[in-house]
């Protein structure tokens, strides 16, 4: 059976979140007063993701809300015991600067017409569908995916098979006939695998640690079509790019 949707990632597989939120990030501190505060604004930037990617492995895990897990962000941030609304307030002004550098990656919307005619389209994300639903339509893609699911309503988060079995039951889809495409080689990479679907790393040099062996990789969206028409998962793994 040849693979009939694609479930995508969104942050830094369709959005380029990486460089909104460093751009968003600069402005902020700036804004703040706080550039000086940790010296250069590259530690700054360095000390807000690995903070950032603590407290997602919190909510992913089921230790924090969404809501909880973005206020200790802030709160570990700046090591002060906010409240609740004080963080709130802070990250609230933080994302009117990052929502300024919004924008998708380049070969997105190349991909998403050449495959609109052969295959359906869903996300699946490790956010909110407040966040992500509204993203994608600003970001003017909305209307190309049938749903829309995320961590944060489903109360399961990816790496787990049941976040990405959700995904294939609202297309009404085994999981064998459901491609997967993200950014991170573990949480997207080998979590799609792992649950049966047909799993696509999206390689787009922005990541410095390893990723596990055997992983179809692309490194450009460009590569995609052509991999799902060739379809290697009963052969050896691909590696593109």
């Amino acid at each position: 059976m040849s693979i009939q949707a694609v479930v995508w990632d969104v942050d830094d597989t369709l959005f380029d979140y990486t460089t909104a939120d460093r751009r968003g990030m600069r402005l902020h501190l700036a804004a703040e007063g706080l550039l000086d505060r940790y010296g250069t604004a590259e530690r700054a930037l360095l000390l807000w993701r690995e903070i950032t990617d603590v407290q997602w492995a919190r909510f992913a895990a089921g230790e924090a809300t969404f809501e909880d897990q973005r206020r200790d962000r802030v709160r570990a941030f700046l090591d002060q015991p906010l409240t609740d609304p004080e963080a709130d307030a802070w990250f609230h002004r933080y994302i009117a600067h990052y929502e300024e550098g919004w924008a998708l990656f380049p070969d997105v919307l190349p991909a998403l017409d050449t495959l609109a005619d052969s295959h359906r389209h869903g996300v699946l994300s490790n956010s909110s569908l407040h966040n992500q639903d509204r993203k994608l339509r600003i970001l003017g893609v909305r209307d190309r995916f049938e749903t829309v699911l995320c961590a944060a309503e489903l109360g399961v988060s990816k790496p787990s098979a049941e976040a990405f079995h959700a995904a294939c039951d609202a297309l009404g889809l085994p999981p064998r006939d459901v491609a997967y495409v993200g950014d991170h080689p573990e949480i997207d990479g080998a979590g799609a695998e792992a649950a049966g679907l047909f799993s696509v790393w999206l390689d787009r040099g922005q990541r410095a640690d390893g990723a596990p062996a055997g992983l179809r990789r692309i490194s450009s969206l460009a590569e995609l079509p052509a991999l799902l028409r060739a379809d290697t998962r009963f052969g050896a793994p691909s590696t593109f790019g």
